[in-house]
């Protein structure tokens, strides 16, 4: 086990990772400028509850086969969504230590960097359900094959499936994580800027 940053050690560097993300659009801009003021204030970061403290920070983890431009969603048991993987961070945890983590609890999978070991993506999302808070959601893209994914936990998903980049942009939003096809968006245009 890794050792808990000191607090403000781990707020500096999320305010670095932060600063490093260029916002796809409006939306990310000012989802990025109060999450910047929001570690800055020394609110608490983590959950210690289920929706608290709020809000609380979380990173995502969008599981990518380039060889077939396809994503990997999960039917999300408590949400009902087709969602990316990923969970709460620790306490004291590094958000790439949230990923690594996550990775391996939710997918058994290694955490393998499709562009970068620093969030890719940034959104502060109301959850869904009766005891609804904000989710400051910092998403990262993983490498994997298809047929490397084989399991997946049934305690947070009732399947998985791919779809290939273009197909995420077709499905209703009210299915999904409601950033998903912005991040479907930005994503592309990353992959094909070349």
């Amino acid at each position: 086990m890794i050792p808990a940053q000191p607090d403000h050690d781990r707020r500096r560097r999320l305010l670095q990772d932060l600063a490093a993300i260029s916002p796809w659009d409006s939306v990310e801009a000012q989802h990025l400028e109060e999450t910047a003021a929001w570690i800055s204030s020394g609110a608490p970061l983590d959950r210690t509850a289920y929706d608290a403290p709020d809000p609380h920070l979380v990173a995502y983890f969008v599981v990518a086969d380039p060889d077939r431009e396809e994503l990997l969603l999960g039917h999300h048991v408590k949400s009902g969504l087709r969602l990316p993987a990923g969970g709460h961070a620790e306490p004291g945890e590094a958000l790439w230590q949230t990923v690594e983590r996550e990775a391996a609890e939710e997918l058994r999978l290694p955490a393998v960097p499709l562009l970068g070991q620093s969030p890719f993506f940034l959104t502060r999302t109301p959850t869904v359900g009766p005891r609804s808070h904000t989710d400051v959601s910092c998403w990262f893209v993983l490498r994997a094959h298809r047929q490397e994914v084989s399991w997946f936990d049934p305690g947070e998903y009732t399947a998985v499936e791919w779809l290939p980049w273009q197909r995420v942009l077709e499905e209703p939003i009210h299915q999904l994580d409601p950033n998903m096809h912005r991040f479907t968006h930005k994503l592309l245009a990353a992959v094909t800027a070349d």
